[in-house]
């Protein structure tokens, strides 16, 4: 049992944080009902006429809604709940229209964007479990049960990179080329580098073998560590449903991928062979399978699957020891990072940083590496923190706090800088509050909270701009990255908890809230609470 603290003694002069924090709920409160308004139809759709030409899309559809009923669970208005469920069960009608999904589920695809798209499932089933609890068995019934053909239990794997409900969707893309466009190349590259001879031009996409016949053989088929996020799914069910077979399957699936990860010195490999074997299709290499450790994104999608895995893991056994399948690649990339300015590396994630690192951008500070390919280690970054602050929430161990201490004092840039800005994943102002709970900031919660407040009125003016937009299919991430709600700096002060792991996670949290001065429908809630350490 929890302990359960009634709070009772009256506060006349709340302090600002307090207030702030009132104000905040109350302006979000307005906002999401103007986001509704603006682009949403009347079942909770969104205002779409166009087709989707490849598998890619369905997870921008769910994102503009992802955190309304963490919200809720937050403390927002009572009737937020009813909304982010009828939006949900729109946008899931939409996209099965679209061609999408098959009986409410992604009919294939990579995890790294289908557990973006169940971040808004998750929080729903956390929020009406009697509601949400027979979908959340059925969509993990699709991996636990090997007769939907997604897992195979005599080698341990997910079959295929891309999978779901249709288990006649296989390969990576539809068509004869992979539809990867000249911007992203730029960007992150090609798979498969090593296939083409040294020198050699880059030939026109449709031909190119790293974009057609190779990738289909080489990474469309197998394991991938990115599918480590299914567990978040099936730790979805053993949380609503007490079923032992979703614990084992979880213990089960993160015991192979750590016995992988071991058997090459502990840093996690990214792909499996159908036969089992890792690196069965890349001629023996541990890295380059399908959004893993060479293309497009490495550490960005490897380490977030990973740590969602090894959570599922720790929670469903009790068996702290799951965190291992994280915590060596972890420290490896550590091991491998550089002093430079960002504007000096070759990171593929420049418009991330730019906003996220502001003037700091010029300043010397530890860069890691996000990938590993035949030419070693490169694309180097700033630590992404919500991996190593997960860890440490989780844990509290002194190895995991440590670790962030030398981070710290690895940066060149004060951790207590507070810049108005959010990342697509809600998050990403985890060393400041860091620097708050290690008792060296106390302002910390009123600049974060104006910094939401900044946030959510900037969205709002975008809302106003482009209300009334007919939004083609290259800009449908134009809903998420207008949606007003902000909930980082909330999730922070009240549950003393990580923003949720974007890829797939369940929330992490200590404390929850029940407003006995809302117990009537249709009141809001009025709680202000703060974590300090």
């Amino acid at each position: 049992m929890r302990p359960v603290i009634t709070a009772s003694v009256p506060l006349l002069e709340p302090p600002g944080w307090a207030t702030a924090q009132r104000a905040l709920f109350d302006l979000l409160d307005d906002a999401w009902r103007r986001f509704a308004t603006d682009f949403t139809e009347g079942d909770g759709r969104l205002r779409y006429r166009g087709r989707l030409s490849s598998r890619d899309g369905a997870d921008d559809f769910y994102e503009a809604f992802f955190n309304w009923p963490q919200l809720y669970l937050l403390g927002g208005h009572s009737d937020l709940l009813t909304a982010s469920e009828r939006h949900w069960e729109g946008v899931t009608r939409q996209l099965t229209e679209l061609g999408m999904l098959q009986d409410e589920f992604e009919r294939g695809y990579d995890w790294f964007h289908q557990g973006e798209s169940m971040l808004l499932f998750y929080f729903l089933c956390m929020a009406a479990p009697e509601r949400f609890a027979r979908r959340a068995r059925r969509f993990a019934e699709l991996y636990v049960n090997p007769g939907y053909g997604n897992y195979d239990p005599a080698h341990r794997m997910i079959r295929r990179p891309h999978n779901g409900s249709d288990p006649r969707r296989e390969g990576l893309f539809d068509g004869d080329a992979y539809p990867w466009l000249p911007q992203e190349a730029r960007m992150y590259g090609f798979p498969l580098e090593w296939t083409l001879e040294a020198g050699s031009d880059t030939p026109p996409p449709a031909p190119d073998p790293r974009l057609g016949e190779e990738m289909r053989r080489r990474m469309g088929a197998g394991d991938t560590a990115v599918n480590l996020a299914v567990t978040g799914l099936v730790l979805n069910a053993w949380i609503l449903t007490g079923e032992d077979r979703y614990r084992d399957w979880i213990a089960t699936y993160v015991g192979a991928w750590r016995e992988r990860a071991a058997a090459r010195g502990g840093v996690l490999p990214d792909n499996v062979a159908p036969d089992g074997t890792v690196g069965g299709l890349l001629e023996g290499r541990w890295y380059g399978g399908h959004y893993g450790w060479s293309w497009p994104h490495g550490w960005y999608s490897v380490g977030h699957a990973a740590i969602i895995a090894a959570l599922a893991g720790a929670a469903a056994t009790g068996d702290d020891s799951c965190l291992d399948l994280v915590r060596p690649a972890l420290d490896e990339i550590i091991a491998q990072g550089k002093v430079m300015a960002f504007m000096d590396s070759d990171s593929s994630l420049r418009s991330k940083w730019t906003v996220q690192l502001g003037e700091d951008v010029v300043t010397p500070t530890l860069h890691v590496p996000f990938r590993h390919a035949d030419r070693g280690w490169f694309d180097y970054n700033p630590m992404l923190m919500a991996v190593p602050m997960a860890l440490w929430h989780h844990s509290a161990s002194a190895a995991d706090g440590g670790r962030l201490e030398r981070l710290r004092s690895a940066s060149g840039y004060d951790w207590r800088t507070v810049r108005p800005f959010r990342s697509k994943e809600e998050a990403g102002h985890e060393e400041p509050w860091f620097a708050f709970l290690s008792g060296d900031d106390p302002s910390y919660p009123e600049r974060i909270l104006a910094a939401a407040q900044a946030q959510v009125r900037h969205r709002l003016a975008r809302m106003e701009r482009f209300r009334g937009t007919d939004v083609p299919e290259a800009d449908i991430h134009l809903w998420q990255q207008s949606n007003p709600v902000v909930t980082e700096a909330l999730v922070q002060l009240t549950w003393g908890a990580p923003q949720v792991v974007y890829n797939g996670g369940l929330q992490q949290a200590r404390v929850r809230y029940y407003d006995a001065t809302a117990v009537r429908p249709g009141l809001p809630p009025s709680v202000a609470a703060l974590v300090s350490r």
